[in-house]
């Protein structure tokens, strides 16, 4: 994966350990957003107050739920994820939120084979997005990836502690967000040190793959929606999940390149589909390259309804 880049944004993440925050400071500091826990087993103590101290100071903030170990099977973490929910409609609802909302897993204390965290990350994330409309990003470990498969449709907030750049790992080649400290160990603020004005201990860091005008591009902007309703500028170049399977087979089968799989078609785009789609389909029933040139012709005065 990619290293750290000077001129990225940086931001923390932050829970109930962290006690009261000083969130003026915090962002006086040139912290430029924060993910707030949101739930767990119940929600945190402080997220509603750290949220809105967050936004009041001009931070981009994002919630996680971290995974419990209790959460062994898709229903279960299918019930994670609408506790979450609970707790982000307490919250005044997903618009309030400026960044993905996150699965925090990291703890297998269960004994789940990699099929089964795979199976449990899966269901969270999906009913998720089902409910919020907005895409998770998947939390986790260098030590904990490889308990996955299949997930590389999600973005990735990786925690390394270190100022070495993390491997690639279980498809991923790039993260999104890096939480490369914990306060204590690990990279440096850009300024050196670990240490965020505003809060009395120790915080994790984390960088945003970008600057910060381009996290306020990416996640930051709105545009509005039916019935004024707030919405979140899609990213075109990422895959909704629940077409994910037949965009894969589109793309396999010629019919489209496999870029920007979100971007609106044009006509003439379209056109190059239909075409293909119609020399595949006279290819099909024609059976030998024989009668394509008759079939053709014979589909050339169907089409213009003689």
């Amino acid at each position: 994966m990619q290293n750290r880049v000077k001129g990225n944004a940086q931001g923390i993440d932050v829970s109930h350990y962290q006690g009261v925050i000083d969130w003026p400071a915090v962002a006086a500091a040139g912290i430029s957003f924060a993910f707030i826990k949101a739930t767990q087993n119940r929600m945190d103590t402080r997220f509603l107050e750290n949220l809105k101290g967050a936004k009041a100071a001009g931070l981009l903030v994002g919630a996680y739920h971290y995974v419990d170990d209790s959460v062994t099977t898709p229903d279960k973490a299918r019930a994670a994820a609408q506790l979450f929910y609970s707790a982000i409609k307490a919250a005044g609802g997903p618009e309030v939120f400026d960044l993905p909302f996150v699965m925090d897993y990291e703890s297998n204390k269960g004994g789940l084979t990699p099929a089964g965290c795979t199976a449990v990350a899966k269901a969270f994330l999906e009913e998720t997005e089902r409910l919020t409309g907005r895409r998770p990003m998947v939390y986790t470990y260098p030590s904990f990836i490889g308990r996955f498969s299949g997930l590389t449709n999600y973005p990735l907030w990786i925690a390394r502690y270190s100022n070495q750049a993390p491997a690639d790992a279980s498809g991923w080649k790039r993260w999104e967000f890096w939480q490369y400290s914990d306060g204590t160990l690990g990279g440096e603020l850009p300024g050196g040190g670990r240490k965020v004005p505003g809060i009395s201990g120790p915080v994790d860091l984390n960088e945003f793959d970008g600057t910060v005008d381009e996290l306020r591009r990416r996640y930051g902007k709105k545009q509005t929606g039916k019935d004024g309703e707030k919405m979140t500028e899609r990213d075109i170049n990422q895959v909704s999940t629940w077409a994910a399977a037949a965009w894969e087979e589109a793309t396999a089968n010629g019919y489209f390149d496999g870029n920007r799989p979100g971007a609106p078609v044009t006509r003439e785009e379209l056109a190059i589909v239909v075409n293909r789609m119609r020399k595949n389909f006279l290819a099909l029933i024609a059976g030998n390259t024989e009668r394509i040139a008759e079939l053709e012709r014979q589909l050339q005065q169907i089409e213009k309804g003689k």
